[in-house]
This record gives C-alpha cells, sequence and structure tokens, in this order.
C-alpha cells in the first residue's frame, strides 16, 4: 500500500506523463501542418494550371501572327519589325506584337472611343504596327503609288520581302478619318477572300493614321478599261466581272455580318499579276446585322454615275446598292470605254441608255461590233449586257442577289429579257414608289400608275430567277 502510493505522487513519474502528452500534441500538430502545406500546395497547382488552361485557350482563338509573346516581355521597334516573316506564297504573316495597346494620356482622351473600338478588334486578322515600323516599312515614305481626297498610299516592303500598299490618311478631319477608319478596319479585316484585298495590319496613333494593304502591281481595273496602256482579251474581262462578282456576293451573303462596299467602281477593282480581280477601298463600306432589311444612312456615299438613285434620294437603302454600281461596272466593261462620253453622238453618249434602246430593238449583235467584241465572245458579251440591265433595274427589289448574278454571268441560269431600267427618267417627274416612298399630285399620281405594272414585273421576274438559281 505504502509503496503504491509512493509511486503515484512521485514527481519523476508525474513529469514523465506530461512529457509523454505533450510529444503525442505536437506529433499531431506537425502531421496537421503538412498536411496542410500538401493540401496548399495542391491548390495552387490546381489553379495555376486552371490558368494556364484558359491562356491556352484564348491563345488558340487568336491567329498565328497575332498572339502574343511571353517570352519576352519588352521588344524594340527594330527588333519588331526584324520579327516578321511570311510564306511568301500564302502571305500569312507572323509577327511578335506588344501585348497591349499604348496607354492613352490625358491629352488622348480625345480618341477613347476609338481605342475601345481597337480594342474590341484586337483577336480579328489585322495587326497594330507601331509609327516606327510603318516609317521602316515605306522607307521614310519614299516612294508614293497613289493619293487623293483620303491621303496618300506608299509602297512599302515587310522584312521578309513582301510589298504592301501602306494608306497613311489625311488628318484635315479627325472625325472623318476615324469613321473611314473604323469603316476599312471593321470590315475589310474580317473578310477572307480570294476576291478580296487583303489587310495585313493597322497604325492608329496621335501622329500616324495608316493602313496596310497586300500590294498588287498591277493597279486598278479603270487603267486597263480606259487608259489605252494595257490590251487585255474580251475573255479575260469576262474572267475579272465574274470574280468581282464572287467578292460582293461573298461580302453580302457569306459574311457573319452583311458588309455593304457602297462604293463599287473600276477605280476600287484592283488586279494582281494574273489579273485576278480584288475589291479594294472600304472607306465608306458599312457593316449590317441581316434581319435588317433597311440600312440607315448618315450622309451622301458612293461616286455619282455609278451609286444607285436611293443613295441621292431619301429612300430607304439596302445592299442591292452594291448591285446596282456592279451593273454600272460590267457595262464599262462590256464597252471598254467610260459610260458617259460626252464626244460621241447623243443616243451613244450614255452607254446605260443605249444598250437599253439597242437591245429593245433587238439590236445588240449591232451594238456588240460597234464595241468591236469578236464574233467568238458576243454570245458572252450580250449576256452580260441583259445582267448590266437587271442589275440597275430602278427598284432595288428588282436588283438580283450577287450570287443570282454570278450565276447569270457564268452561263448556269437563263436569264429572262429585263425590263427598261431607265423608264423614271423618260416621265416628268421621279418614280418615288419604285423607291418605296410615296408621291402626291396628278402629275405623280399618273407617272407612278403607268410605271408601277414594269416595276411589279421585274420584282416578279427577279424572284422567278431567284427560285430557279435555287432549285
Amino acid at each position: 500500500m505504502s509503496s503504491n502510493y509512493y509511486s503515484a505522487t512521485d514527481p519523476f513519474s508525474k513529469f514523465q506523463t506530461m512529457e509523454d502528452q505533450f510529444g503525442s500534441t505536437f506529433s499531431w500538430m506537425v502531421a496537421a501542418s503538412i498536411i496542410s502545406v500538401v493540401v496548399g500546395t495542391a491548390a495552387i497547382v490546381a489553379i495555376v494550371f486552371a490558368i494556364i488552361n484558359c491562356l491556352n485557350k484564348v491563345g488558340s482563338a487568336i491567329p498565328t501572327y497575332a498572339q502574343v509573346a511571353t517570352s519576352e516581355s519588352s521588344v524594340t521597334s527594330a527588333q519588331y519589325a526584324s520579327k516578321l516573316s511570311a510564306d511568301t506564297s500564302t502571305h500569312n504573316i507572323e509577327v511578335t506584337v506588344p501585348p497591349a495597346f499604348p496607354v492613352i494620356t490625358n491629352s488622348q482622351m480625345r480618341t477613347v472611343t476609338i481605342e475601345k473600338f481597337l480594342s474590341d478588334i484586337a483577336r480579328e486578322r489585322p495587326i497594330r504596327f507601331s509609327p516606327e515600323q510603318v516609317a521602316g516599312f515605306t522607307n521614310n515614305y519614299s516612294t508614293v503609288l497613289g493619293s487623293g481626297g483620303f491621303g496618300v498610299v506608299y509602297i512599302g516592303e515587310f522584312p521578309n520581302g513582301v510589298k504592301v500598299a501602306v494608306k497613311v490618311l489625311n488628318r484635315i478631319s479627325d472625325k472623318r478619318v476615324e469613321e473611314q477608319f473604323m469603316a476599312e478596319v471593321s470590315t475589310i479585316g474580317r473578310t477572307n477572300h480570294v476576291n478580296l484585298v487583303r489587310l495585313y495590319g493597322f497604325c492608329f496613333d496621335d501622329t500616324l493614321r495608316a493602313l496596310i494593304y497586300e500590294y498588287l502591281e498591277n493597279g486598278s481595273l479603270d487603267m486597263f478599261l480606259f487608259g489605252g496602256e494595257h490590251a487585255v482579251e474580251w475573255e479575260k474581262l469576262q474572267e475579272i466581272a465574274i470574280g468581282t462578282a464572287k467578292g460582293i456576293a461573298y461580302l453580302h451573303e457569306e459574311c457573319q455580318q452583311r458588309i455593304i462596299h457602297y462604293d463599287i467602281k473600276p477605280g476600287n477593282i484592283l488586279l494582281d499579276p494574273d489579273l485576278t480581280p480584288k475589291v479594294a477601298d472600304f472607306g465608306l463600306a458599312k457593316l449590317c446585322n441581316r434581319d435588317k432589311t433597311h440600312v440607315t444612312m448618315t450622309g451622301l456615299r458612293g461616286t455619282p454615275g455609278y451609286a444607285a438613285p436611293e443613295l441621292w434620294k431619301p429612300y430607304p437603302v439596302t445592299h442591292k446598292c452594291d448591285v446596282y454600281s456592279f451593273g454600272m461596272l460590267l457595262f464599262e466593261i462590256m464597252g471598254r470605254r467610260r459610260n458617259h462620253d460626252p464626244d460621241l453622238s447623243e443616243t451613244r453618249q450614255w452607254l446605260p441608255r443605249w444598250t437599253w434602246e439597242m437591245f429593245n430593238k433587238g439590236e445588240l449583235a449591232d451594238l456588240m461590233a460597234i464595241c468591236e467584241i469578236a464574233e467568238e465572245d458576243r454570245v458572252k458579251a450580250e449576256r452580260m449586257s441583259m445582267v448590266a440591265l437587271w442589275c440597275v433595274q430602278s427598284s432595288p427589289e428588282a436588283r438580283p442577289l450577287m450570287s443570282t448574278v454570278v450565276k447569270m454571268l457564268e452561263g448556269g441560269i437563263e436569264i429572262v429579257p429585263p425590263p427598261n431600267p431607265f423608264q423614271y427618267l423618260e416621265s416628268s417627274s421621279p418614280d418615288l414608289a419604285a423607291f418605296g416612298g410615296s408621291t402626291t399630285g396628278s402629275d405623280s399620281s399618273s407617272t407612278v400608275q403607268s410605271s408601277q405594272p414594269c416595276y411589279s414585273t421585274a420584282r416578279k421576274t427577279t424572284f422567278e430567277i431567284e427560285i430557279a438559281n435555287s432549285s
């Protein structure tokens, strides 16, 4: 009894028991700490992996040549330009771009809207270049290719030898320049078609607004039609007409958002070394949703002589205005002359009307002979003239779709005789009903009444062509 009591109250035994308890507690704390570190590390690794995965997905959505470099955080202009490389057969550009657009200062607040616009299209095909790079591409703007109201076009060259055309926009009116700049980048920058000029990139800076396009050494179609220096076989002109129609059809019917060009004319059709046509100059172009039947206009667009009547009057505007302009272009391709020539006799001065008069009298073959079209090409030339007459119908609804125009030119569908597209010019007042407008007064009413059957027939016949095309 006394021995057990002594043992229970021995101080050494109590100390030993406390030490054992402390050791057990410490071991659990160490184990818990290790488990916490392992779990925390695993969580961090999972988060990093998720971030990397997201970045990879974002990067894959950006064209290869527009992806941001992660291995070099700082790249000088010279190094940046030297990294530009391309496949000369396809002209695909691979380039290392700065990780972000320049930060705007208080003095640049005026351009906040345009900068936001640039941010929105940062993942599209065009690349943003710096003013120093543009100066390097053009050898300090040493060779002028052309100039106009928009600005000056210079010949340039990428470090890999690919030639480019650099359009430097004027800064007389900042608002107009920004509108033209946004129109070109947001439209042609979203397209990829053999019959559309390619936009490689752009520069938007306080000191420079520029657009960098592929260089087409043969210039524009008007040089071949009216210059007298280049002789082109009619068969090649037929191919140019079909290629141009395919490019416009792509803009109207195959893009995610319909693109209306508004300025189709020979000067805006560029030719590559093989004389393949490429629609260019999208400074007046506009994107529109497919569910919208009409477009709201802000100011006049187009070139007199090619612009559809509804562009110059307060009538609804649709993509059919490009069809009208293309029709006017077809007349000039067919005749290899300008539509209006004041040096000719009065009946021959305006080629579109003269073509209608000859067609109406059954004398198209005589017109082909006057235009010096060879006998073997006259069937296709007559077909082209009939397509042109359909395209320039006064009523937009009577004009065919551009995809239908392509098939008509290629001979894929039969062309029914078109109605008189210029009847509204022969009346005492314009045919407002043909454009969806209204008229008042007895004279206007009688004019609309007399012309209405013609346009009703035109709309019905066009509908029949579309049905035949789709069947």
